[in-house]
C-alpha cells in the first residue's frame, strides 16, 4: 500500500476536476480525498496498491491534462481506517 499526496495547479476549479478524481478513484477501487485549496489549485490524496495508484494518475492526469500547469507530489503515512475516495469542501 501507498497513499501520496498531490498539488495539481493551472486552470483546475470549476472544470469537474474533484468530481473526474472521485470517479476515477472509485473505479481503480482506491480510498483518499481530493479538495480545492484557497489559492485556486487542487489538493488530492490517494491511497492504495502502487499499480492502481499509477494507473489512476495517469487517468486523472491525461483526462485533464489541458488543464494541469503542475504538479506537487509527495508520499504520506498510509491511513488505515480510509475506506472511501471522496469530495472535501
Amino acid at each position: 500500500m501507498e497513499r501520496r499526496r498531490i498539488v495539481f495547479s493551472g486552470r483546475v476549479q470549476g472544470v469537474g476536476f474533484r468530481a473526474t478524481a472521485l470517479a476515477l478513484a472509485q473505479s481503480h477501487g482506491l480510498t483518499g480525498w481530493v479538495r480545492n485549496e484557497s489559492d485556486g489549485s487542487v489538493m488530492l490524496e490517494v491511497q492504495g496498491e502502487p499499480a492502481p495508484v499509477a494507473a489512476y494518475l495517469a487517468d486523472l492526469r491525461r483526462t485533464m491534462d489541458r488543464r494541469i500547469e503542475g504538479e506537487t507530489v509527495g508520499t504520506l503515512a498510509i491511513d488505515p481506517g480510509e475506506q472511501s475516495f471522496q469530495i472535501r469542501h
